[in-house]
């Protein structure tokens, strides 16, 4: 059980909680100190309980079967880990894994005791689903760069094939409907592209300025 000290940080998550939170927390949290390098969490473990760090900074990441890790968040002092908050609402596995960069401080609170506030306690509610909603915006944006430095390679790539001597004469949504995304999402690269110098933009053409530097973004 924590004391009613380590469970302050997390009594206090935005709104002070209600007295019968409050006292559920002092409870059944109980306090984790992990050292740097070591895990939090692994890949396809089972999520025992809710984890709201207080010191030190936990890396989670996804690592692919060839062993090259991609960082999807950083879970800092007074922030929770939203795939913890995934893994207990859908009663799933951990899907990545969370590695301690510094010498960590965890509250830990059961996933009954999780449950429990998140039906009686609207200050716990809201911080949660506050921090989910947050957390998912920002792997959307993750993801849009993903996307979007994908995308320029493959509209590099169509633009080289498709130019002759002269300009290519196509709409952004042809070139969309090509690609399979948005013309907006076209139209966004092909600004960055003018802007690099890369191509000319005009009305129905697109003149390609730098061939070569087309070549080398298609080859990334």
């Amino acid at each position: 059980m924590a004391s009613t000290a380590e469970a302050a940080p997390l009594a206090s998550l935005g709104d002070r909680l209600e007295p019968q939170a409050a006292r559920l927390v002092a409870e059944r949290a109980r306090l984790l100190r992990l050292p740097a390098g070591s895990h939090a969490f692994r890949s396809g473990e089972a999520c025992g309980a809710y984890l709201w760090v207080t010191e030190g900074v936990v890396r989670v990441q996804i690592v692919s079967a060839a062993g090259r890790e991609r960082v999807l968040y950083r879970v800092e002092p007074g922030e929770s880990c939203v795939l913890t908050t995934s893994c207990i609402f859908g009663h799933e596995p951990y899907a990545a894994e969370g590695v301690c960069e510094t010498a960590v401080a965890a509250l830990a609170l059961p996933v009954a005791a999780f449950r429990e506030l998140m039906g009686q306690s609207a200050a716990f509610r809201d911080q949660v689903l506050g921090d989910y909603a947050r957390r998912v915006g920002d792997l959307l944006l993750m993801l849009e760069a993903t996307v979007s430095r994908n995308l320029a390679a493959r509209l590099a790539a169509l633009l080289v094939a498709r130019a002759g001597a002269g300009p290519l004469e196509t709409t952004h949504q042809a070139i969309a409907l090509e690609l399979g995304t948005a013309r907006e999402v076209v139209s966004r690269a092909l600004k960055d592209f003018e802007r690099r110098g890369l191509v000319a933009l005009s009305r129905g053409r697109i003149a390609l300025a730098d061939r070569a530097g087309l070549v080398r973004l298609a080859r990334m």
